[in-house]
């Protein structure tokens, strides 16, 4: 019984973590692109700043799946 728990534990971290890694990595090439965009036209800002936060919403679906995974270990 403890190892289950474990294991859930561990697939709960791994789903945060790893799906913050992946929006870290996104994140990157994206402001790099929208900041090369920005020097040439400054008006893209706005497209720039918008584009720079959609990866965040990886990490939102990385918590509700951590969340989802607990529940799971709360009613094993």
């Amino acid at each position: 019984m403890a190892v289950d728990a474990g294991l859930i534990a561990m697939g709960s971290g791994l789903a945060i973590g790893l799906s913050a890694i992946a929006a870290a990595y996104a994140e990157k090439g994206i402001g790099v692109a929208a900041m090369g965009a920005m020097a040439e036209k400054e008006e893209l800002f706005g497209k720039g700043l918008i584009l720079t936060v959609i990866p965040e919403t990886i990490v939102i679906f990385g918590f509700v799946i951590a969340i989802l995974i607990l529940v799971m270990l709360g009613g094993a």
